[in-house]
């Protein structure tokens, strides 16, 4: 299936070659999927010494074991505190002590300096291509077991990671509301 372009289109899915994005997996015009694990983040220097060098020799051998191109990326994800917020709000209207409502009115300030200076979660990805499912599934699993050892927790991409991830890639990491994406 050849992919359609349109002459001197000014719009960035017309040059991507992204037929899907489903299951957890980029579908591209030649049917190779791009796909991976999200690894939730840890603080290994909050470790003693040891436990620290034990986790990079892990993953340094964890980085060894692997026989196939991958992309390691790190993506900025906007912070939605929005039901967070309300909730405080509707907490503070519910509440009649003035020391109870003083505390509640810092979490709203704290809250809101969030929401006014972008606050982003950091998230990092394991990426690869690859046409074969089962071969997907199979590196998916290797992925997940081999991170599991050097006591990082990861899981499958979603198709709202893949999305995260390319809307970085496409937009240099300013924030932007999902759709298309158009020039400037």
């Amino acid at each position: 299936m050849k992919k359609k372009t349109v002459s001197g289109s000014n719009y960035t899915e017309n040059w991507l070659p992204v037929k899907a994005i489903q299951n957890g997996m980029i579908i591209t015009y030649n049917n190779l999927k791009v796909s991976g694990v999200k690894i939730a983040p840890r603080n290994i220097f909050i470790l003693d010494p040891q436990a620290q060098d034990n986790v990079l020799i892990s993953l340094k051998n964890f980085y060894n074991m692997l026989d196939f191109e991958f992309w390691l990326v790190v993506a900025d994800r906007p912070v939605d505190i929005s039901v967070y917020m309300s909730q405080l709000q509707l907490l503070y209207n519910e509440t009649s002590s003035p020391a109870i409502r003083k505390l509640i009115m810092q979490d709203i300030e704290k809250g809101n300096s969030f929401i006014n200076n972008n606050v982003v979660d950091t998230e990092y990805y394991f990426l690869f291509k690859e046409k074969d499912n089962d071969m997907v599934q199979k590196k998916i699993r290797m992925l997940i077991n081999g991170l599991a050892s050097c006591g990082l927790n990861a899981s499958q991409t979603t198709n709202d990671d893949l999305r995260v991830v390319l809307d970085n890639f496409l937009n240099g990491g300013m924030t932007t509301e999902f759709g298309t994406v158009m020039p400037v």
